[in-house]
């Protein structure tokens, strides 16, 4: 798992992402992995759709920078677009919707990756 974290935030750095937006990433996938919901098939589709559904919620994206996010997404992770994008509502269904953390969840991420930087 760390590593998928690792390719996520390498990933985000590829597509000047904010600090904050993968740290919610980070929220989202923990909460998903406390859940229960990851396995061998579908993990790198999850850190992919928490990425994505990040990138969409704390950013401004225009419509050619959500594709470009797409492209290195699949690119990097090696699914297909469609699958990530069906999976991205499994994911928001898991996560109850719940789009919008509180400070105190993503703030020891964003501490860690900043000191990291």
């Amino acid at each position: 798992l760390s590593s998928l974290k690792r390719e996520m935030r390498n990933l985000s750095e590829e597509c000047n992402l904010e600090p904050v937006t993968i740290s919610m990433a980070y929220v989202y996938f923990e909460k998903l992995v406390l859940q229960g919901k990851l396995n061998k098939q579908n993990r790198k589709l999850c850190a992919g759709a928490c990425v994505l559904l990040a990138a969409k919620i704390s950013s401004d994206l225009r419509k050619h920078e959500v594709k470009h996010l797409i492209d290195k997404l699949e690119e990097r992770f090696r699914f297909n677009r469609r699958d990530l994008i069906g999976f991205e509502f499994t994911v928001l269904v898991a996560l109850e919707l719940a789009l919008y953390l509180p400070e105190n969840q993503v703030l020891p991420h964003y501490r860690r990756l900043t000191q990291q930087s």
